[in-house]
């Protein structure tokens, strides 16, 4: 499993010409859900996400978390994130999640999140998409079980 997190000020995703999520001040998450992930391993990520404290303190410092600052996330479902470009010019995705696996992880990770903070927002599994954010750093961390 991975989660790209970026830190934004804003963030939306749009399917068929329509926002179907949107949020302010928090992460935008990419997950990318592999053949051998389990609830386990969307549990430890989420975890670690909700916990990050990548947000600055009064002094500047990347000391707070999504609580502490009362951060929205929008989460969205991306395998591509398993693309396998080592050989050749075409993107081998055998690492990734089959389809229907990968949605009720993806759907499980939500209702974690959901737990956890008040605003979570997210995309429509295997739409196509478009993804706008304004990166907040920039700053960019991923996190791979």
């Amino acid at each position: 499993m991975k989660f790209v997190i970026q830190r934004v000020t804003e963030a939306s995703v749009e399917v068929e010409q329509k926002i179907v999520g949107s949020i302010g001040n928090g992460f935008l998450v990419l997950i990318g859900v592999g053949k051998n992930d389990t609830k386990a391993d969307a549990d430890k990520l989420v975890r670690k996400m909700t916990g990050l404290r990548i947000f600055a303190d009064e002094d500047g410092k990347t000391n707070l978390s999504l609580k502490d600052v009362g951060g929205e996330l929008l989460l969205i479902s991306q395998f591509t994130l398993y693309a396998d470009c080592r050989k050749g010019n075409r993107p081998s995705f055998t690492e990734a999640g089959a389809p229907d696996a990968a949605e009720e992880l993806y759907e499980y990770i939500i209702s974690e999140c959901q737990k956890i903070l008040p605003t979570v927002e997210k995309g429509v599994f295997g739409a196509k998409m478009k993804v706008r954010l304004c990166n907040d750093g920039p700053f960019t961390v991923i996190l791979e079980s």
